[in-house]
């Protein structure tokens, strides 16, 4: 898959999806700015997608040494790295509005797993506090951690039919 393939899918959602989205905004206290941002949504979306397709493990470095420097030309109006990183939260609900526009119908055969999301190392569990109130300590099927389990649902042409995210402590039979 070509990255003009990526962003002209990502570019047809973003002009249904984004005015429809802007309608239910609710507006802001006092005088905003209202300033538009120089890289499109349909832009940062399509870079958050190419990250997870790249082999890249860390954003800062594949923002860095790949699309800073081979996909200037691709992207001529790309913010800094620090500026990035603040428009990819206003990116989070979109691009999970893409995932489940993109999720394929099941035909006849489904396979079902999950895999563990490890919040922290077990001996942090008691001073974390960023998902207090959502993760839970749980048994997979090596050894004991604090996360979520993240089930997914593939048809057999491996395309994705659905996805959920479970506290760990809960059964996988439950999210089926």
């Amino acid at each position: 898959m070509d990255m003009v393939t990526v962003f002209c899918t990502v570019d047809d959602f973003c002009q249904q999806f984004a005015p429809a989205w802007q309608r239910h905004w609710l507006p802001k206290p006092g005088r905003q700015r209202r300033r538009p941002c120089r890289l499109a949504l349909s832009e940062v979306l399509t870079l958050v997608i190419w990250f997870h397709l790249s082999g890249y493990r860390c954003f800062k470095h594949f923002y860095l040494r790949q699309v800073c420097t081979e996909l200037r030309s691709a992207f001529p109006h790309l913010p800094s790295y620090s500026r990035m990183v603040e428009l990819l939260p206003a990116a989070f609900v979109p691009l999970c509005a893409f995932l489940r526009y993109r999720l394929a119908s099941t035909r006849g055969i489904a396979f079902i797993d999950s895999f563990p999301l490890k919040v922290c190392h077990n001996r942090r569990i008691g001073s974390h506090k960023v998902f207090a109130l959502l993760a839970r300590r749980g048994k997979g099927s090596m050894v004991w951690f604090y996360g979520f389990k993240l089930h997914l649902v593939i048809n057999d042409q491996g395309e994705l039919v659905a996805v959920q995210l479970t506290p760990d402590n809960t059964d996988d039979r439950t999210s089926v």
